[in-house]
């Protein structure tokens, strides 16, 4: 019997874009996309971040420092930051489950300023019992050590757990850690793995045929 389940944050409970990332934030030192994707992603930076190595200061000295340019933190972090759009059909969902008493769980590979960010702009993150992110455990899907976090954080046995993500490869990892988890790709066929282990959601009006 599913107990707790858990949820990946990124293209689950919000749709978010890389590529609005680097735009925004190369625009604001005269750099491309491109220039930022490899700054941020080829270096290994932005894993650093998400991993909490890096704190926010470090990443602006570094990002300056790459780019040849002075650049405003607040304006920076909000370029980085505003690339997230609300999956509508969540919500509705994470609150049916929350009525029958089922512990919720948020599991994601985060930075400090995307989820300070999504914090004030959403109110998804709310209907969360326990937040395992990783700037703040220190590791990243799909190292263990995240995991071991998760498996503290859901209070139940990890078989007795569900998750989601998108991610293939951090779907086989929870598995190995004796999780139930299947790879997210719409909240329809969320319904029916969640159906599958016994838990049956009202499809909302607006799920419906006409």
């Amino acid at each position: 019997m599913i107990r707790t389940l858990l949820f990946d944050l990124g293209n689950v409970l919000l749709h978010f874009s890389n590529e609005r990332m680097c735009a925004q934030m190369g625009a604001l030192c005269g750099k491309s996309a491109d220039d930022i994707r490899c700054l941020l992603f080829d270096t290994g930076l932005q894993q650093h971040f998400e991993r909490g190595a890096v704190s926010e200061d470090e990443f602006h000295r570094r990002f300056e420092q790459a780019v040849g340019a002075k650049v405003d933190l607040p304006a920076l972090r909000l370029a980085a930051s505003d690339i997230f759009e609300l999956n509508t059909s969540m919500p509705p969902l994470l609150d049916t489950l929350k009525e029958r008493g089922y512990r919720l769980v948020l599991l994601s590979n985060t930075c400090a300023a995307h989820y300070e960010f999504v914090a004030q702009s959403f109110d998804v993150l709310n209907r969360f019992d326990h937040h395992v992110v990783s700037f703040r455990v220190g590791a990243v899907k799909p190292e263990a050590a995240i995991f071991t976090a998760a498996l503290e954080a859901i209070r139940c046995k990890p078989s007795e757990c569900f998750y989601t993500d998108d991610i293939p490869a951090y779907v086989e990892a929870a598995r190995r850690f004796g999780l139930q988890a299947e790879v997210f790709t719409d909240v329809a066929t969320l319904r029916s793995h969640l159906a599958e282990r016994g838990i049956d959601l009202p499809t909302p009006e607006t799920d419906r045929p006409a």
